[in-house]
């Protein structure tokens, strides 16, 4: 049997809901009941426990995306489960779409280095302190950086300090007796040895990352390989990207070549040369890094933050990596997984038509102003007027509020926000701050609590009933 799923909204959103569903023609039975809000996002666990009749005769209950009710007390309550669903109610093909993949984002195969660049410039303290923040970040590894001719006399009691916090550790350094230390002082892994400083891999039990003798040397770099084969020694192997215009594309070939001859080796990608040395935001070169490392079974990549505009590039590569491993686990395109890397625009920006924002407006029987955005700018409507333009300073004349200051100062604020989401083609909600993905911090977000109303709310609910 269809499973049957009953949808929970509001007035203004009920007609909308049912022709979006009555278009899907989706595996499941459905039914719509109005909860008796006008905007559905406003309806709260107690209204919904007060309206909604029982007994309920359905698989499953699905309560709007930015409904705030605390789910697990109404399957409780109900005998139902309840589960929120997208924020928009377009969204609900996708939704439904994505609910067959795979959803579980928390695995992934590839181990990301975190390098602090500057370690040997740092004191202990400060070391320990940028590692906690890069292990939140999606780091597995925290790599100790190195600097030419910048003495390291605490390089031993930083490894110390970050095995004492439960850290994976790396040493990365071109000065064989910097590496010896580190391998000496117990470090996990040490980069970078190639066949001329092997001797150092005999003295220490430090997993060592293996690069060609000479750039691009790759026969040097399989004789390094093949001796710690003999041995039964573990090892990473790093072909070595190459920046754009000096030789990236060849180096890309080199990763493949090695795949290929040795399928079952360790392979660690420094992605720093794309991502620090394009100008160019680095969402996208991560996702496409990844997606080659996803296909070629790359299990390891390095990650380095030096320049202003990578500052993000730890989460990045934490979301590439559980994308590409989830898309390829279900032989599926890394399409509709997560949204983290579309930072600046959105897949589907406008879940309105101008038309359907008219017939919204239409309804509205108050004086608070509702914002929203299409293809053709930004609305701006309540009660007694709708005005749409796609630079808002024009909008400021026709709304009256010229002597209410909070109210044009939210009204700005709102509508700057609005505008930005529509010359970047992003999604915006209004009360709701943009959706930057992985770009930026996302704000706490309590879905059992409705969020602080902006002004237009506080307003209407100083004079009507709050439901």
């Amino acid at each position: 049997m269809a499973e049957s799923i009953l949808f929970i909204t509001g007035h203004l959103a009920r007609p909308r809901l049912e022709a979006v569903l009555q278009s899907m023609n989706g595996a499941f039975d459905w039914k719509v009941f109005d909860i008796g809000v006008k905007v559905a996002a406003l309806m709260t666990e107690e209204i919904i426990r007060r309206r909604l009749p029982q007994p309920i005769e359905v698989d499953k209950i699905l309560l709007p995306g930015r409904c705030r009710a605390d789910l697990h007390r109404l399957s409780e309550s109900f005998g139902v489960p309840f589960e929120r669903g997208p924020d928009e109610l377009k969204d609900i093909p996708y939704y439904f779409g994505r609910a067959r993949k795979a959803l579980d984002m928390s695995k992934y195969d590839i181990q990301i280095f975190a390098e602090i660049v500057d370690a040997s410039a740092l004191p202990v303290q400060e070391i320990v302190k940028r590692a906690e923040d890069y292990l939140r970040r999606g780091a597995n590894v925290i790599d100790l950086g190195c600097l030419p001719d910048t003495p390291f006399p605490h390089l031993e009691a930083a490894i110390k300090a970050l095995h004492a916090k439960g850290h994976k550790v790396s040493v990365d350094s071109a000065d064989p007796e910097e590496l010896l230390r580190g391998g000496r002082a117990g470090a996990d892994f040490l980069l970078s040895l190639s066949e001329d400083t092997l001797s150092i891999a005999d003295a220490v039990a430090s997993t060592p990352v293996l690069i060609p003798k000479e750039h691009g040397d790759m026969a040097s770099l399989y004789r390094a390989m093949d001796a710690l084969d003999a041995k039964g020694r573990a090892y990473l192997a790093d072909p070595v990207l190459d920046p754009i215009n000096f030789g990236f594309t060849e180096s890309l070939g080199r990763y493949a070549t090695l795949r290929h001859e040795r399928p079952e080796a360790e392979i660690l990608m420094g992605t720093g040369n794309l991502t620090e040395l394009t100008d160019a935001d680095t969402n996208g070169i991560t996702a496409v890094l990844l997606g080659i490392c996803s296909e070629l079974h790359i299990r390891n990549v390095l990650v380095v933050h030096v320049s202003p505009h990578t500052g993000r590039t730890i989460e990045e590569h934490d979301l590439a990596r559980r994308i590409m491993y989830a898309s390829r686990e279900q032989h599926d395109l890394p399409k509709d997984y997560d949204s983290g890397l579309l930072s600046l625009h959105a897949r589907r920006p406008f879940p309105l038509t101008p038309t359907e924002i008219f017939e919204s407006a239409f309804a509205v029987r108050d004086n608070n102003f509702r914002v929203e955005i299409a293809e053709d700018g930004v609305h701006i409507f309540n009660r007694d007027g709708h005005h749409i333009a796609d630079d808002v300073f024009e909008l400021f004349p026709k709304l009256g509020v010229e002597q209410d200051g909070a109210h044009a100062f939210y009204l700005g604020a709102e509508l700057a926000r609005a505008e930005i989401a529509w010359r970047l083609a992003k999604r915006y909600a209004q009360d709701e701050p943009l959706d930057w993905g992985v770009a930026a911090d996302k704000q706490d977000d309590d879905k059992t609590r409705l969020r602080e109303a902006g002004h237009t709310l506080i307003t209407k609910r100083k004079r009507e009933p709050s439901e």
